[in-house]
């Protein structure tokens, strides 16, 4: 914390515990950033999507095993009274069970779970994605209430500094060392100041309904805010980290590869198709008998549907070869822009540290000055105004170093639970990857795959 919020810190104690609601406890951002990983609804939903596309990869394994089906059949025949049955009824039932595998497809299954692995890894980065904004959303909430709260504590303490200025003022006017209008500047004074209140309040109460939103239930009284996290020494090796680790990359990257496996996909399905079947029929009358058979498929004319998917897919490969290369861009600007903004913000809090140590000592020798009758109410009206103001750009300007400190680590790629050392578990994406990949049935793994669902629920 800087020399300002030590030197309000008593102050400001009083204020958020209002803001808390009365809470007992204080909140430091690791509490924060803790409470909105676990309570957040936006990364449930994307964890419940990964488990969907997980799904997928199963699916496109159980196309390479045999399909096993049976099917049941019964027949009545109602008799021609005019016929040699005479009338009479018959009826005939058979079962079957039917087997068939495709031996040889030029490799598209196979290719289809290749696609599908590569669409699950873009997902989990994707979740990642998802997990540095929500954090990074705690971030800007949290710094956003020690602002807020701040700034009513610096309120309401002008407020009560105007108000012996009102009274030092009318006490000289009774005793005729000021005219009425010194009186009437320090109401008009006093009267801002209070409004300057109700907005701080007003900032405040809107700043606690998006830190809800963040985090998932209202601040307690904030301890303050921890040491900065380290960060590296030059924006280019915040730029190779982020090229290296940015899960919007990594997204794009393994996006290439499933548009290039859907693409190999598309021209082994000009190909032929080699498939078995095997077959057991027994009918009600005792008889049994079984089949085997082995078939041969080729497509010699669907329209140009097939040259189409070919084209289509080789568009797709291509456009996700250029995403991934603007991604790539779009991402080292982020890292320049907050490289910038963060070297903004502290230059800006070592002006602010500058500009209250002056606005400090002229207020201090306006105030000493208006005593011996050589400065006006106003003057010391404006001075103190003067301090107010660099005291809240202080506040502003702290707050934004952090959030651009923040902004710096989402942008490198490293504003993760994991990364922050949050000490606490974490989602981990292939407890049911592990239990579904291999297209469990009602099995031992799929008892395994309802204790994994049983505790994804839990948490």
């Amino acid at each position: 914390m800087g020399s300002f919020f030590r030197m309000v810190a008593g102050a400001t104690l009083s204020v958020a515990v209002v803001a808390g609601g009365g809470a007992a406890r204080a909140e430091t951002l690791t509490d924060t950033l803790i409470a909105a990983y676990k309570n957040s609804h936006l990364l449930e939903q994307n964890r419940a999507l990964l488990r969907a596309t997980d799904e997928d990869v199963a699916q496109s394994v159980a196309a390479l095993r045999p399909v096993i089906s049976f099917a049941l059949s019964g027949i009545y025949r109602d008799g021609n009274s005019k016929g040699i049955t005479g009338g009479a009824y018959t009826t005939s039932a058979t079962a079957d069970l039917t087997a068939s595998l495709t031996l040889y497809d030029g490799g598209r299954n196979r290719l289809a779970v290749d696609a599908s692995k590569e669409t699950v890894l873009a997902t989990r980065a994707a979740l990642i994605g998802v997990e540095q904004n929500v954090l990074f959303s705690a971030v800007r909430a949290y710094m956003d209430i020690f602002a807020a709260t701040q700034n009513v504590s610096l309120a309401e303490s002008n407020v009560r500094l105007i108000t012996q200025q009102l009274r030092a003022a009318e006490d000289r006017f009774d005793v005729g060392e000021v005219t009425r209008t010194d009186v009437s500047i320090a109401q008009s004074r006093l009267a801002a100041a209070r409004s300057n209140l109700v907005a701080a309040q007003g900032s405040l109460a809107t700043a606690r309904e998006a830190y809800k939103l963040a985090v998932g239930a209202y601040p307690g009284a904030l301890r303050g805010v921890p040491a900065t996290p380290a960060l590296p020494k030059g924006v280019d090796a915040a730029r190779a980290i982020a090229v290296q680790t940015h899960p919007d990359i990594l997204q794009a990257q393994h996006n290439v590869t499933a548009a290039e496996l859907n693409l190999a996909r598309a021209k082994a399905a000009k190909g032929p198709t080699v498939s078995a079947s095997a077959g057991l029929t027994a009918e009600d009358d005792g008889g049994e008998y079984g089949t085997l058979s082995l078939s041969l498929n080729q497509t010699i004319y669907a329209g140009g549907s097939l040259y189409s998917a070919e084209r289509q897919a080789r568009a797709n490969a291509q456009a996700s070869r250029a995403g991934l290369l603007q991604t790539v861009r779009t991402i080292e600007q982020q890292v320049g822009n907050a490289w910038a903004s963060l070297a903004v913000a502290r230059a800006q809090v070592e002006a602010t540290d500058r500009q209250i140590r002056a606005a400090q000592l002229a207020f201090d020798g306006t105030k000493e000055e208006a005593r011996l009758g050589a400065r006006t109410t106003l003057d010391v009206l404006d001075a103190e105004q003067e301090l107010l103001d660099a005291r809240t750009a202080r506040v502003q300007a702290e707050a934004d170093q952090y959030i651009a400190i923040y902004s710096l680590l989402g942008s490198m790629g490293l504003l993760t639970v994991k990364h922050l050392g949050l000490g606490i578990p974490t989602y981990d994406p292939l407890d049911y990857y592990n239990a579904v990949s291999a297209a469990p049935i009602r099995s031992l793994q799929g008892r395994k795959l309802d204790k994994v669902l049983e505790s994804i629920g839990r948490n």
